[in-house]
């Protein structure tokens, strides 16, 4: 008998043993601070009246009364949705990006997970680099993860070296995971020590313009991988994501023009050598008393504005830190959909959090339609080593919450949906909401949080919430979900599955 044999007709026996281990290899690498709640206030249940104060914002609208709460749990930003345009594309995401750059007049600001090595990402670059030397006063931030930005002899940080040794103006921040430290930080190799945590938001600005994606800054992201992209004119929203960032580089490390990485000026802990509750428990309050300053800021400017369609509702997730905005926002959306009203999901990679799989079979009344990526067009597939099983990983998942929802008499409610392309993979997350009677998206939530396990305690997430009535843009976002669903066809769950990764799936689920 094999040892994979063994490993799976003894995985009842084993089951606890590796539920142990689990623990202990969390206990070993990650002493996470206690979880803070985020969210000023709880929405009700099932979209019920907001018990809200009367200074509170809410949506005239009778139709989006059911989503007032989200006035009382984020900052509100009222745009006109005709300043506001649906991407989709990921060549058009390039052009776009390199034109706002090669043209930026006051600030470029770029959060992503790495910049990528290739000539597109040069290019990029090069675009900046050209605008910095013929505009003095343009200042250019870029915010990436440590340990993914500085992987291997060329990297993130050596490509984007020319523009902070030429310029004051240009500063590159890399943050690092205060979980990664220690013997792990000794010993952990490349790649391996990304499992531990990293800086995963995807936002893009430049002037008075959002770019709010989950595509990351290298040749798939901007040839053949499919992802969102939502761009918004919009001077406030800038300014308050533009200040958001800032906060976050604060707690990062600064990079000098001989490549040394060191902290900030405002900041005096390193992440992989103080205290990791210390060095949590500080960067969270700086981000919540930065939150809680612009809602007090900002409390009756919906009511006030009555020229604007469109409300933008920023959310963010930093599990590590003790911030969980997102995940309850997006956990209180589910929850609050309407009978008779609509939901589709999207995710790159299904491995949804043991609430997100609850409240969806057992509180969410929509009618559900959950979106994932086929395994061959998963990024992952063919990887080597231990990675290259991570497609079959996440098709076992999705095989038992459809068991899940046969077994709760809930599969004539949910479906779901793979994406497929030739030649392409799938990147797409977020959700479309629709509510009842109406044939068109009232709300989406588009960013980086891919609705898993590291979503919401590994990663830095950042999405949007975006309310609107203006017709234009609702069609715009249902052309957005139609262009994913022609490559799309309902998911095979009894898709074969080796067996030493339903082995091992359930101890390192919250990896990957």
């Amino acid at each position: 008998m094999s040892v994979i044999d063994f490993i799976f007709s003894w995985q009842i026996i084993l089951q606890p043993l590796f539920k142990m281990i689990r623990r202990l290899f969390s206990t070993l690498i990650a002493d996470y601070p206690p979880v803070g709640e985020f969210l000023p206030a709880a929405p009700p249940p099932n979209g019920g009246p907001h018990q809200a104060s009367a200074a509170s914002a809410t949506f005239r609208a009778s139709q989006l009364e059911s989503l007032n709460w989200l006035h009382s749990v984020s900052p509100c930003f009222p745009v006109s949705g005709d300043r506001i345009d649906i991407i989709q594309e990921p060549a058009l995401f390039y052009d776009t990006l390199v034109a706002k750059c090669a043209g930026a007049k006051r600030r470029i600001m770029l959060a992503s997970l790495y910049l990528g090595i290739g000539s597109l990402e040069t290019r990029l670059v090069d675009a900046i680099h050209a605008n910095m030397k013929k505009n003095t006063r343009l200042t250019v931030d870029v915010l990436l993860d440590f340990t993914r930005g500085t992987r291997g002899e060329s990297n993130s940080q050596t490509t984007l070296m020319p523009l902070l040794e030429e310029s004051d103006n240009c500063r590159l921040s890399l943050y690092h995971t205060p979980v990664l430290r220690g013997i792990t930080k000794r010993l952990a190799p490349p790649r391996w020590n990304e499992l531990l945590g990293i800086q995963h938001m995807k936002l893009y600005l430049v002037d008075d313009t959002v770019i709010i994606s989950g595509a990351n800054l290298s040749n798939d992201y901007f040839t053949n991988r499919q992802d969102r992209y939502v761009m918004i004119e919009d001077r406030g929203l800038a300014d308050f994501y533009a200040n958001f960032l800032k906060k976050v580089q604060e707690f990062s490390l600064k990079v000098d023009r001989t490549g040394e990485a060191k902290l900030h000026e405002n900041w005096n802990m390193l992440p992989y050598k103080s205290a990791q509750v210390d060095f949590a428990t500080e960067a969270r309050e700086r981000i919540r008393s930065y939150f809680r300053g612009v809602m007090d800021r900002q409390r009756s400017i919906c009511d006030e504005d009555k020229a604007s369609d469109t409300w933008i509702f920023p959310l963010i997730e930093m599990g590590q830190l003790g911030i969980h905005h997102d995940s309850l926002a997006t956990r209180n959306l589910l929850s609050g959909c309407l009978k008779d009203s609509q939901l589709k999901l999207a995710t790159g990679y299904f491995n949804l959090t043991e609430t997100y799989m609850d409240t969806l079979t057992k509180d969410c009344q929509a009618e559900c339609c959950i979106l994932m990526a086929h395994p061959n067009a998963n990024g992952f597939l063919g990887a080597k080593g231990p990675a290259g099983g991570i497609p079959a990983a996440y098709s076992l998942i999705a095989k038992k919450f459809h068991q899940k929802l046969k077994e709760s008499g809930q599969d004539h409610r949910v479906s779901l949906l793979e994406y497929e392309r030739t030649g392409w993979t799938y990147h797409a997350k977020g959700l479309w909401y629709y509510l009842p009677g109406s044939t068109l998206p009232n709300l989406t939530l588009i960013g980086s949080s891919n609705f898993g396990e590291r979503s919401v305690n590994r990663d830095l997430e950042a999405q949007i919430c975006l309310v609107t009535t203006n017709g234009g843009l609702q069609r715009k976002l249902q052309a957005e979900y139609d262009n994913i669903l022609q490559h799309s066809a309902a998911a095979e769950t009894e898709r074969p599955v080796p067996r030493w990764v339903r082995a091992v799936v359930g101890l390192f689920r919250n990896f990957f």
